[in-house]
C-alpha cells in the first residue's frame, strides 16, 4: 500500500463521470465498466508503473452497496498472493466525512480478463497452468475462511505471459457466516454451484464448481450452463450432467424438494461426449511434435478433473487440495505458491452489525483514511 500522501488532485472526464485523482496518476484511460463502478488505466508517475484505478461512486447509497464496498476494500487489504489482484493504494478526494462521496481503489494493471481467452484454443500446457493459478488463489482465500462466490471469466485477469490474478471480492463471504445470510441471488448465475441455485447450505467448494465451469468454458469456447433463471439453470445442469441421487436433496426445504424431485430425471452425457477430443488443442508453436499418447493422456486427465469439479453433490466434489494434486495440475505444483502465508482472518464484527447508511459512510471513510 502506498505511504505517500495525496495532496494535489485533478479531474478528468471519463464518459459521463469525473475521475478525480492525485496528480501522480497520469494518462487516465477507461478500460471497463462494472455494476460497482468504472475502471481506468493510468501511469503512476511515482513508481513508473501502469495501474488500474476503480472508482466506486457513492458506495454508501444503500446498505447492500456499502457492505459490498467495505468487504472489497477490507479483503483486498488482507490478502497477499501472486494470484490475487494486489491493492496498491486507496483514496478519496474528499477532505472530510461530510464531503465524502467517492472512493478509488488502485490495483495492478493486467492485460485482459479471462473472457478474452475463451475461444482461442488453449493447449494443455496453457490451460492447466491457468487452472492451477486459479486454484492457488482460491486456496489462499479459503485458508482465511473466505469464499469468493463470484468466480467467472470476467473477474479473473491474465497477462500475455499467462500469469493470472483473481479480483472483485465484493460478493465474498466467510465460511463462518450463518447460511441464511449467504443469499443465492447475488452470484452470477451461469457459474453457480447447484447447492446455491437450490438455496441449500454451502461451503468453500462452491468455488470449485465455478472453476469447473470456467475450465469447461475455456475448452468448449462458450458458457456451459446458460440458464435464464434459477430453475432453467438447474435444468441446464442436469440435462448435461444428469440428475443426482435423491440423497442430494435431503437439505432442501420440503416444498422445494418435492417440486425438484418431481421434475424430469435425466441420465446426462458422459464426460467424453460433453468434451470430445476435437475440443482440445495441440501447441502449434512447439517445434517438437507432441507425442500422441501424451496428448491423449493430457486430454483424459483434463476430462477427469472436469468431471470431479462438475460434480453436483458437493459431498463428492473434488476438494481444492485434491484438485491441486490432480495429475492434470500437479506438474505446476510449487509449495510456496500453494502454501503462501495465510492472510489474516476476515472479521465479521463490523460487517454484520446493523449499521445505518450514515454509519457505513463513516466506517468506509475511516477505513480509507487508515489504509
Amino acid at each position: 500500500m502506498s505511504d505517500l500522501p495525496h495532496k494535489d488532485f485533478y479531474t478528468v472526464e471519463v464518459g459521463d463521470t469525473n475521475f478525480t485523482v492525485p496528480i501522480r496518476y497520469q494518462n487516465i484511460s477507461p478500460i471497463g465498466m462494472g455494476a460497482q463502478g468504472i475502471v481506468c488505466s493510468a501511469l503512476d508517475a511515482t513508481t513508473k508503473t501502469n495501474v488500474a484505478i476503480k472508482k466506486l461512486s457513492k458506495p454508501f447509497q444503500n446498505v447492500v452497496q456499502a457492505k459490498r464496498a467495505y468487504r472489497e476494500l477490507k479483503l483486498m487489504k488482507l490478502v497477499n498472493h501472486k494470484n490475487i489482484i494486489g491493492l496498491l493504494d486507496v483514496f478519496t478526494p474528499s477532505d472530510s466525512l461530510e464531503e465524502f462521496q467517492d472512493m478509488y481503489l488502485v490495483m495492478e494493471l493486467m492485460d485482459a480478463n479471462l473472457s478474452a481467452v475463451v475461444g482461442i484454443g488453449l493447449d494443455h500446457n496453457r490451460l492447466s497452468y491457468l487452472i492451477y493459478q486459479i486454484l492457488c488463489g482460491i486456496r489462499h482465500l479459503h485458508s482465511a475462511g473466505i469464499i469468493h462466490r463470484d468466480l467467472k471469466p470476467s473477474n479473473i485477469c491474465v497477462n500475455a505471459n499467462c500469469s493470472l490474478k483473481i479480483l472483485d471480492f465484493g460478493l465474498a463471504r466467510t465460511a463462518a457466516e450463518p447460511t441464511f445470510l449467504m443469499t443465492p441471488y447475488v452470484v452470477t448465475r451461469y457459474y453457480r454451484a447447484p447447492e446455491i441455485i437450490l438455496g441449500m447450505p454451502y461451503k468453500e467448494n462452491v468455488d470449485i464448481w465455478s472453476v469447473g465451469c470456467i475450465m469447461g468454458e475455456l475448452i468448449r469456447g462458450g458458457v456451459l450452463f446458460k440458464g435464464s433463471d434459477h430453475l432453467d439453470q438447474w435444468m441446464k445442469i442436469i440435462q448435461q450432467i444428469g440428475s443426482p441421487d435423491k440423497s442430494f436433496f435431503a437439505d432442501l426445504v420440503p416444498n422445494v424438494r418435492q417440486y425438484i424431485e418431481n421434475l424430469n430425471q435425466y441420465e446426462g452425457y458422459s464426460i467424453e461426449r460433453l468434451f470430445p477430443d476435437a475440443l482440445f488443442h495441440v501447441d502449434e508453436e512447439n517445434d517438437d511434435e507432441e507425442d500422441e499418447d501424451e496428448y491423449q493422456r493430457n486430454t483424459d486427465n483434463a476430462r477427469d478433473l472436469l468431471a470431479r469439479m462438475l460434480t453436483i453433490d458437493p459431498k463428492h466434489r473434488i476438494s481444492i487440495d485434491e484438485a491441486l494434486n490432480h495429475r492434470y495440475i500437479n506438474v505446476w505444483y510449487e509449495q510456496e505458491e500453494v502454501d503462501a502465508p495465510i492472510p489474516q482472518v476476515f472479521s465479521l464484527d463490523v460487517d454484520e452489525r446493523g449499521h445505518s447508511i450514515a454509519e457505513w459512510k463513516k466506517i468506509i471513510y475511516e477505513e480509507i483514511k487508515n489504509a
